[in-house]
């Protein structure tokens, strides 16, 4: 029989319903999937909703599919749940030894790991029917993530840069928008691909300096590892390689100014997080971590706007 443990998890919302409201039988459940910690799906969310927006420019459309909006946004909650979910199972020994992890519910022992499969094995049916709504094209693009996805918990324990195999997998929406919109890929989308890779490394490194401490007891290799004293540097990068990346990929889909403004506007964003980002100070790294879904609607709204006035 599972033990009922009712405290949140240190990196989640505070006061969020699920830890609130929800029964307390599906509390588990709802943490395995990250559900009180919604910046997880907004960030597998937004590269899909940038490449379906680039697509919607790029093709004569006023805005993106909306349909195609709402199946990414369901998609991307199942999705991140399951991502999670697995995860958990393959990190339940080493999230013990991690005092922000030690009280998720595999290592600590709210549910057992039986449930915890057959809860993963739900989530990727949603996740599947989902995908089925697409067109065959960007069926067997989505199906192709799967591999990075299955591998990514284990590079942690052997490669110092995990967060790269993170970006792969969690970047793979900047090809998918386009996949269902066209039925095929370009060099834009591809583009768009590499960029987000790198802001997804910038990102995660600065989520990774709330462990620092953790990880080298545990023997857990991350960027922020990696990069140590000049972890700063190492973000900077990240976000101009990001950065540049993007805009060529804004470029080769011939988008018109306003897309470049938001792309401006997301770039000042990122120069802030570098300014603000302090190796010592775990609260303000979640923080800014958090931020990048700010960040990532600036980019977003100065496409879907660039369309849009295209029509007026």
């Amino acid at each position: 029989m599972a033990r009922p443990i009712d405290s949140s998890l240190p990196d989640a919302v505070r006061g969020h319903w699920a830890d609130r409201i929800a029964p307390a039988r599906l509390r588990p459940y709802l943490r395995l999937a990250r559900i009180e910690r919604p910046i997880g799906w907004w960030l597998l969310l937004l590269p899909c909703w940038w490449s379906a927006a680039l697509a919607a420019g790029a093709g004569g459309q006023p805005w993106p599919n909306p349909w195609h909006c709402v199946l990414f946004l369901v998609g991307a909650i199942a999705m991140r749940g399951a991502g999670s979910t697995y995860n958990d199972i393959v990190d339940r020994d080493l999230d013990a030894r991690v005092e922000r992890t030690r009280m998720r519910p595999l290592p600590s022992g709210q549910v057992t790991l039986r449930a915890v499969i057959g809860f993963l094995i739900l989530q990727c049916l949603i996740g599947l029917a989902i995908l089925l709504q697409f067109n065959a094209f960007a069926i067997l693009t989505g199906f192709a993530s799967v591999g990075i996805v299955l591998l990514y918990p284990f590079m942690k324990r052997f490669f110092w840069m995990p967060q790269i195999v993170l970006g792969f997998a969690f970047s793979w929406g900047a090809l998918m928008g386009w996949a269902a919109a066209f039925g095929s890929l370009s060099l834009a989308p591809v583009l768009l691909y590499a960029g987000t890779i790198a802001w997804v490394v910038g990102y995660d490194t600065i989520y990774a300096l709330q462990d620092i401490e953790d990880d080298e007891i545990a023997g857990i290799k991350s960027s922020a590892r990696f990069f140590g004293a000049k972890v700063r540097h190492g973000i900077a990068i990240c976000y101009a390689l990001a950065w540049v990346l993007i805009a060529a990929a804004f470029w080769r889909a011939g988008t018109g100014p306003t897309a470049y403004l938001g792309l401006g506007l997301f770039g000042a964003h990122l120069v802030w997080q570098v300014g603000k980002a302090d190796a010592t100070d775990g609260a303000g790294a979640l923080r800014l971590f958090r931020a990048n879904r700010d960040a990532g609607l600036l980019l977003f709204a100065g496409l879907v706007l660039d369309s849009a006035l295209r029509f007026l």
